[in-house]
């Protein structure tokens, strides 16, 4: 028998997955879903913003297809669903979601009215010059 083994202590298994869980989802929330306190951005944020500029997808610079921005961060930075990388690409390209755009986009991002923006494919995105 393992030294791990030895010694069984029981618990109360309700007890246990709600403070188990409770833990997990503090992390998560903390981790992850609220902004970052020096300057508003989630890690998603960050992660869009870093692929861009190892892409030289600068402000001066032609525009690149937004599908490819999203294949690149998820590819390398972020693994997970593209949708969730787009949306937040649309986000940082709209006038009247953030205080400042950080992305310069060319096509259809949507409207103040709830209109949703085109499909990646047809969208191009470079960095804002506030961004770079």
């Amino acid at each position: 028998m393992s030294d791990l083994a030895r010694e069984i202590t029981p618990v109360n298994i309700e007890e246990e997955l709600k403070s188990s869980y409770l833990d997990y989802a503090m992390s998560v929330i903390v981790g992850r879903a609220l902004p970052d306190v020096r300057d508003g951005l989630k890690p998603v944020h960050r992660r869009v913003l870093y692929a861009m500029n190892v892409l030289g997808n600068d402000w001066n610079k032609a525009y690149k297809k937004s599908a490819r921005v999203v294949g690149d961060v998820i590819g390398k930075y972020h693994p997970h669903g593209d949708s969730a990388v787009y949306y937040t690409i649309v986000r940082m390209a709209q006038p009247f979601s953030l205080r400042y755009m950080l992305v310069d986009g060319q096509g259809n991002f949507g409207s103040i009215d709830g209109d949703s923006a085109a499909a990646m494919r047809y969208t191009e995105i470079r960095l804002a010059k506030i961004a770079h």
